[in-house]
C-alpha cells in the first residue's frame, strides 16, 4: 500500500481548522455573554511565558500553509500576523483553507522521500517529507489547536471533546 501524503495532511488539516472556527465561534459568543471584551478573549493565555489565544491560531495556520507548502515544492502564502479580531482569525483561517483546497494531491503525493529543509531558529534541519508531515509538522499543529482549545476552556467556555472533534 502505498502512503498518499496529501490524503494524509489536507483532510486533517481541513477538519481541524474547520473546528477551529467552531471553538473559536463559542468563545466568541460566550466571552460577549459573559461581558469579556474581544480582546480579554484573544489575549488570554495560559501561563505568562505561553502565547495567548490570536497567536496560537495563527501559528496554527502558519504550521498548516508551511506544510502543504512543504510538501508540494511551493512558496507558502504569507500573512502578516496583526489580526485582532475574532473577524479576523476567521479570514486568516479561510485564506489557509483556501491554501490547503489549492494544492492538488498530485503536487504532493510521490514525495515521501524529498527533503524538507526546515530552517529554525537555531538550527537546520532536513527531514523526508513523510517525517516532516508526521513528526513535525501534524504534531506542531496539534499543538497549537489544542492550546487555543485549553485557552477557552481555561475561560470557562462550554467546550469539550466533541467540540474538539466537531466535523461539519
Amino acid at each position: 500500500m502505498t502512503i498518499e501524503l496529501h490524503a494524509i495532511a489536507a483532510p486533517v488539516f481541513t477538519a481541524r481548522l474547520k473546528a477551529l472556527v467552531h471553538l473559536l465561534k463559542i468563545g466568541e459568543s460566550e466571552g460577549r455573554a459573559r461581558g469579556l471584551s474581544e480582546e480579554a478573549v484573544l489575549g488570554a493565555r495560559l501561563a505568562p511565558d505561553m502565547f495567548e489565544l490570536k497567536r496560537q491560531v495563527q501559528i496554527a495556520t502558519d504550521h498548516v500553509k508551511g506544510a502543504m507548502a512543504r510538501l508540494a515544492g511551493l512558496e507558502a502564502p504569507s500573512f502578516p500576523d496583526n489580526e485582532q479580531t475574532f473577524a479576523e482569525l476567521y479570514a486568516r483561517i479561510d485564506r489557509t483553507l483556501a491554501f490547503v483546497a489549492s494544492v492538488p494531491a498530485a503536487a504532493v503525493n510521490g514525495r515521501e522521500e524529498t527533503i524538507v529543509t526546515l530552517k529554525l531558529r537555531q538550527e537546520t534541519m532536513e527531514l523526508t517529507a513523510i517525517d516532516y508531515l508526521q513528526g513535525f509538522a501534524i504534531p506542531n499543529f496539534y499543538f497549537h489547536l489544542t492550546t487555543a482549545y485549553d485557552i477557552l476552556r481555561h475561560l470557562g467556555m462550554p467546550l469539550g471533546k466533541r467540540d474538539f472533534l466537531w466535523r461539519q
